[in-house]
């Protein structure tokens, strides 16, 4: 796998002058955890090329000069692996002679042959005689042999070997595993630092994306886009109508039931948020009408709803038909309101 050029956001100054401090004293193993969207994987890459290379800048950024940067940047040096789940065929593995190409699908796990791919690598010296580096990335996505599998490597680890692991879900690991890794908190920069980042990467207004992705920059900047702005637009001039809501004129076509989940998620925690600590996180600027429309909640169907979304959320990518289920999912939510909300 090719990677794009080491990137260290300026809120990871500071950790990474800590690790680079490390080198000496090597962890076999860390653990990068924390929110979706502060740049996890940009900083293990980081690391990665910078373990790697063989003339590190002084402050231990890769010098993208020497002949294992250029390896790296092309995607071939033999000595690194990033494993996460891979695209797979849909249907049966083997296709009849004549028959067309199965459509690829991204896999939700790690599998157990993954790791055990890892034996033709760490079984062996490494090519420039320095270390090998395998980055595992998201580590929630093991699945229970694969998990099972990477515990044994971890227990009596290589020599020569970093494992660099991330995670947005550090419980959903195997407290095994946590014990026989460094654990590295990623920093999550603060509001002022993300929106100047953000201005600095060409956005005009960044509060948008800033607040609908959680405060989180990289996700920010990804959700930064026109028809992420109109699906959430579309969406929200209906949810702010509270029991008065018409689930059949919403007529979803604009975007996938996923996006529409997520931003139900999303309005439903600012609800529920609202009621409960007087705060809202996505919506800010509809903060005033989801006061409003939050003191006819019915509470309870609230919390259930939201256990209802999630069941959605995990089926979200084979829904049978969109407008129907949205539909479905919208007249629950009017249900909330036992009384007309008032706008």
């Amino acid at each position: 796998m090719a990677l794009d050029k080491p990137a260290i956001f300026p809120w990871q100054s500071a950790l990474w002058q800590r690790l680079m401090g490390m080198r000496d004293r090597l962890p076999h193993a860390f653990l990068l955890h924390g929110r979706q969207g502060v740049g996890k994987l940009a900083f293990a890459q980081a690391m990665a090329a910078s373990l790697l290379c063989e003339s590190p800048q002084p402050d231990g950024v890769a010098c993208g000069a020497c002949l294992s940067c250029g390896w790296l940047a092309q995607g071939n040096h033999p000595d690194f692996r990033q494993v996460e789940p891979e695209d797979r065929s849909e249907g049966d593995d083997e296709a009849g002679e004549g028959s067309a190409p199965k459509a690829k699908k991204k896999s939700r796990f790690i599998t157990v042959d993954q790791i055990r791919a890892l034996g033709d690598l760490v079984g062996l010296s490494s090519h420039r005689h320095g270390l090998r580096v395998i980055i595992l990335q998201p580590a929630e996505t093991l699945n229970a042999n694969a998990a099972n599998a990477l515990l044994k490597v971890l227990e009596e680890p290589p020599p020569a070997t970093a494992f660099i692991l991330l995670t947005h879900q550090l419980q959903r690991l195997l407290p095994t595993i946590l014990s026989r890794c460094h654990k590295v908190a990623m920093p999550v920069p603060n509001k002022d630092e993300s929106l100047a980042w953000l201005r600095a990467q060409g956005l005009a207004d960044p509060a948008f994306g800033l607040a609908f992705t959680g405060g989180t920059p990289l996700a920010a900047l990804e959700a930064d886009t026109v028809e992420v702005r109109e699906e959430v637009e579309s969406l929200t001039q209906h949810l702010k109508k509270g029991g008065r809501i018409d689930a059949l004129s919403v007529g979803w076509a604009r975007g996938d039931f996923a996006t529409a989940i997520d931003i139900l998620q999303k309005w439903m925690y600012d609800l529920s948020s609202l009621i409960l600590a007087g705060s809202v996180r996505y919506f800010p600027e509809h903060q005033s009408t989801l006061q409003g429309i939050a003191k006819s909640v019915d509470l309870p169907r609230l919390l259930d709803f939201q256990r209802t979304l999630a069941e959605a959320r995990a089926q979200a990518s084979h829904p049978l038909n969109v407008e129907l289920q949205l539909e479905a999912l919208l007249l629950r939510y009017a249900q909330l309101f036992p009384s007309p909300a008032r706008p």
